[in-house]
């Protein structure tokens, strides 16, 4: 048996094409591909606007400067993530404060975090970074309910989650990153992300004045716009202090045949995350899921006493699970600015027996059936 990773992207014939017929084209980067897959990718989660990214890290840093975080103030997010999610907080010299974890979907509690901004007067937190963990979508009408009291904003982190939904109380299936919610949602095209375009990123709103600020910020915040009339093809005027987050052509080139592909890997990753539930049922703890909400996994994770055990004989096998994520407060960096000992217990005990198992489209059953035999061997001793 091949070696088995946790995630692994997939590269067909019409990638390749695609990528090669834009190298040969006039543009390698500010050309049509990035604004044909931003078109593309907005109509594919239901959004008004997408700007492309060169990685989904960038897209939350002009995420909370476009939503205009300033120094010291707060926002609330969860402790199993990537760093990114909090990092991008502290770019902009804002505070980064957790609230505690749903101990069975395994994304920021809401419970949590209506109890943390309630301890607090009014003002006190600036907004909220729900994530919709590896690929479950956070039910963000309750959050954005919550926002609205307390006039809070929300980025929506779906790195994980392209084509998963949740249901509102209306019946209406909500696509992670369509904006009816959170003000900005983002996504990661890291390889072993659904669409991988070697690095890259997508930040979606519906609002108009994000959009154009997002846009700004992206390209060192300069602007052409109806200038070329009164100076000349030449002029461009920077008018705030941007960054050179661009996407390039070639990349997007990827995105946009990798993207139509999304519908398809989701399905099938949702075919492995079942044959996975049916062998574990009654053994082992999975990652819970409403009724009416599709998971696009990104990850399946699954809780074991033994985790380092099962690590390690995994490994003997070249079965190469990860474990996702250590609490983002733990980090040495987040200690030392005081985050040592936050109380977050779900987080903490979930971090103790969490892995991560083999989840991308083209892993085979063979190879899935593998897996699961040498877990349960390993579990039923």
């Amino acid at each position: 048996m091949k070696d088995i990773p946790y995630g692994r992207q997939h590269i067909d014939q019409d990638d390749i094409d695609t990528v090669v017929s834009t190298l040969k084209a006039d543009f390698l980067t500010q050309g049509p591909k990035v604004k044909e897959f931003e078109d593309k990718f907005a109509e594919y989660v239901g959004a008004k606007y997408a700007v492309a990214v060169n990685n989904a890290t960038s897209g939350l840093h002009l995420a909370v400067l476009a939503l205009g975080l300033k120094e010291g103030e707060r926002v609330i997010t969860t402790p199993i993530t990537f760093a990114a999610s909090a990092n991008c907080v502290r770019y902009a010299g804002g505070e980064v404060w957790f609230a505690d974890i749903d101990p069975d979907s395994y994304v920021l509690s809401f419970e949590s975090t209506k109890t943390l901004i309630e301890s607090k007067p009014k003002g006190f937190f600036k907004g909220i970074i729900p994530v919709d963990f590896a690929g479950l979508p956070v039910n963000l009408e309750a959050f954005r309910d919550l926002a609205n009291k307390h006039d809070l904003w929300i980025i929506e982190d779906a790195c994980h989650a392209p084509g998963g939904y949740f249901t509102d109380s209306k019946g209406v299936k909500q696509m992670c990153g369509n904006g009816n919610y959170a003000d900005i949602g983002i996504f990661s095209f890291h390889p072993v992300k659904h669409i991988a375009c070697g690095e890259g990123g997508m930040v979606t709103t519906n609002s108009e004045e994000l959009y154009k600020k997002l846009a700004s910020l992206r390209t060192h915040g300069i602007t052409k716009e109806n200038m070329a009339e009164n100076h000349g093809g030449w002029f461009y005027e920077m008018q705030e202090l941007g960054y050179n987050y661009r996407l390039t052509d070639i990349q997007s080139a990827l995105g946009i045949t990798q993207l139509a592909k999304n519908k398809v890997g989701v399905e099938r990753r949702n075919e492995i995350a079942t044959n996975y539930k049916k062998a574990f049922k009654g053994k082992i703890k999975c990652q819970s899921l409403s009724k009416g909400d599709l998971n696009a996994h990104h990850l399946f994770v699954i809780e074991v006493e033994d985790r380092k055990g099962l690590y390690d004989f995994l490994r003997t096998y070249k079965i190469y699970a990860q474990i996702h994520y250590i609490p983002v407060h733990t980090l040495p960096y987040y200690k030392q600015i005081g985050y040592g000992s936050a109380g977050l217990n779900n987080s903490e005990n979930y971090y103790s027996k969490c892995i991560s198992l083999p989840m991308y489209p083209s892993l085979t059953n063979e190879e899935q059936n593998f897996v699961m035999e040498k877990v349960l061997n390993y579990i039923n001793g």
